[in-house]
C-alpha cells in the first residue's frame, strides 16, 4: 500500500474546535464571500476595464499590447510571491483577533493607498509602481482571508461554500463590468478607483465583524531555512496537489490569454472607438457573469454530493468549445450568445474547482500557505499570457488585420482543453 499522502491528507490534520464541529449557518456563507464580492470588483473593475484604456493614455496604440503585457505581468509577479508568505505567516500568527483577520485589514487599507496612486499617476512608470502596490496588498490580504474557508468550514459543506463564494464572486464581477464599463465610456475613468476603494473597506469592515476566529494558543516553532523550504510542496509526494496546480494553471492561462486582449478585440475587430470598447466590454463581461451566478451555487452544491472532477472537467470543456466562436471574429450579436454560454461554463468551473483544491491540500496547519501555493497557479498566468501574447498578437496583427487575435485565441483554446482533461488524474478527491 502507497504511502503517498492525497486528499486525505488535508482531511486527517488538526484543526480548531470551531473548525469541523458544526455546520457553518449560511448568513456566515454570506459575510465570507463580501470579501470575495470586492476582490471581484476590484479586479473586473481594473484588469477588464480601467488599466486597457488607461495604457493607451501613455503608450503608442502600436504598441499596446506588449505595453499592457509588461505591465500586467510585472503585478501578477508580485502577487505570486505575497499570497504564500501572507498565508504562511497568518498561519502561524498569535494575534488576539483571529490568525486572519488582521493581516486582511493591513492589506485593504495598503491597496486603497495603491488604488489612488493610480488614479493620479502622471507617467506609465508610476501608474506601474502603483499597480505594483495594489497587487502586493490585495495579495496580502487575500493569502490570509484564504485560510478563514478551511478553518471555519466542514468538508460536507465546502462544495456550497464554493458556490457561494462563487456566486458573489460573479456579482462582484458584473457590478464592476456594468459600473466601470458605463464611468469609464462616458469619460469618468477616474472615479473608477474611488468607487473601487470605498467599496473595499465596506466590504471589508463587514466581513472582519460578522467573522469570529479562535485565536491560535502559542506559535510552531521554525527555523528560517525550515520557513523557506515549507514553500516547496514535492508533486511526488502530493501528486494530486500537483496535478491540481498544472489543470488550474492552464485553463487560468487560456482564460487569461483572452480576458486580457478582450477589449482590444472589440474595438480593432468591431471598429470601435476606446470609449465604446471599454463599454461593450462592460456588457458582454456583465452578460457572461450574469448566465454564470446560478451554474456557481447549483455545481458548488452538487459537487458535495456527486463529486467534482467531473464537474470541472465538462465544464473547463465547454468553455473551450464555446470560446472557438470567437476565432471567426464574429458581430456583436454573435458575442452575446459566446458571452452567455460562456458564462454557463465560467460558474462551474470557477465554483467547484476552488473546493477541490481544499480537498488536495496537503496540511490543514499550513492551509492558508497552501492555498497561497496554489493561487500562483492563478497569477502565474496572468504573468505569462501578457508576456507571451502580446509580442504574438502585435506581430500577427502587423501580417494581416487581426489575425493576431486568430492566433492567440488558438492558443488560449488549446491551454483550456489540455487543463480540463488533466484533472482525471487527480486521484485522491471525487
Amino acid at each position: 500500500m502507497s504511502d503517498i499522502p492525497r486528499a486525505g491528507a488535508f482531511a486527517a490534520g488538526s484543526a480548531p474546535a470551531d473548525t469541523i464541529a458544526r455546520r457553518v449557518p449560511f448568513a456566515e456563507l454570506v459575510w465570507l464571500g463580501l470579501f470575495w464580492f470586492a476582490m471581484s470588483f476590484h479586479w473586473g473593475a481594473l484588469l477588464t476595464v480601467v488599466i486597457p484604456v488607461e495604457v493607451l493614455r501613455f503608450v503608442p496604440e502600436a504598441q499596446k499590447g506588449a505595453y499592457l503585457g509588461l505591465l500586467l505581468a510585472s503585478g501578477a509577479v508580485m502577487a505570486m510571491v505575497v499570497s504564500p508568505i501572507s498565508g504562511a505567516l497568518s498561519d502561524r500568527s498569535t494575534l488576539a483577533m483571529g490568525r486572519r483577520r488582521p493581516f486582511v485589514i493591513a492589506g485593504v487599507l495598503v491597496n486603497c493607498i495603491g488604488i489612488v496612486g493610480m488614479r493620479y499617476a502622471p507617467t506609465y512608470a508610476a501608474y506601474g509602481g502603483a499597480l505594483l502596490v495594489v497587487q502586493t496588498a490585495t495579495n496580502f490580504a487575500g493569502g490570509a482571508f484564504n485560510g478563514l474557508i478551511p478553518d471555519k468550514i466542514p468538508p460536507s459543506q465546502r462544495g456550497l461554500t464554493s458556490g457561494v463564494l462563487g456566486f458573489m464572486m460573479m456579482v462582484g464581477t458584473i457590478s464592476a463590468a456594468l459600473l466601470a464599463g458605463d464611468f469609464v465610456g462616458h469619460g469618468n475613468t477616474g472615479i473608477v478607483y474611488f468607487i473601487d476603494a470605498g467599496l473595499f473597506l465596506g466590504c471589508t469592515a463587514i466581513m472582519v465583524t460578522q467573522i469570529r476566529e479562535v485565536p491560535l494558543r502559542s506559535r510552531p516553532s521554525l527555523t528560517l531555512p525550515a520557513f523557506v523550504r515549507s514553500f516547496w510542496i514535492d508533486p511526488r509526494r502530493y501528486p494530486d496537489f500537483g496535478w491540481m496546480f498544472l489543470t488550474r494553471g492552464l485553463v487560468m492561462l487560456g482564460f487569461y490569454t483572452m480576458i486580457t486582449f478582450l477589449q482590444f478585440f472589440l474595438k480593432d475587430t468591431l471598429h470601435l472607438t476606446v470609449k465604446e470598447a471599454a463599454r461593450t466590454t462592460g456588457i458582454l463581461s456583465a452578460i457572461t457573469i450574469a448566465s454564470g451566478t446560478i451554474t456557481a451555487l447549483t455545481a458548488g452544491w452538487i459537487s458535495d454530493r456527486i463529486g467534482r472532477k467531473g464537474i470541472v472537467s465538462v465544464s473547463g470543456i465547454f468553455l473551450a468549445l464555446t470560446s472557438l466562436g470567437l476565432l471567426l471574429q464574429p458581430p456583436f450579436s454573435t458575442l452575446v450568445w459566446i458571452a452567455i454560454l460562456f458564462g454557463i461554463g465560467y460558474g462551474a468551473f470557477t465554483s467547484v474547482d476552488w473546493a477541490l483544491a481544499i480537498d488536495v491540500l496537503p496540511n490543514r496547519d499550513s492551509a492558508a500557505k497552501d492555498l497561497g501555493i496554489w493561487a500562483i497557479a492563478n497569477t502565474l498566468p496572468q504573468v505569462l499570457a501578457p508576456i507571451v501574447a502580446g509580442p504574438v498578437l502585435d506581430a500577427f496583427n502587423r501580417r494581416a488585420a487581426n489575425l493576431g487575435y486568430t492566433v492567440v485565441f488558438a492558443g488560449a483554446i488549446v491551454y483550456v482543453i489540455l487543463g480540463s482533461i488533466l484533472v482525471w488524474r487527480i486521484k485522491g478527491a471525487r
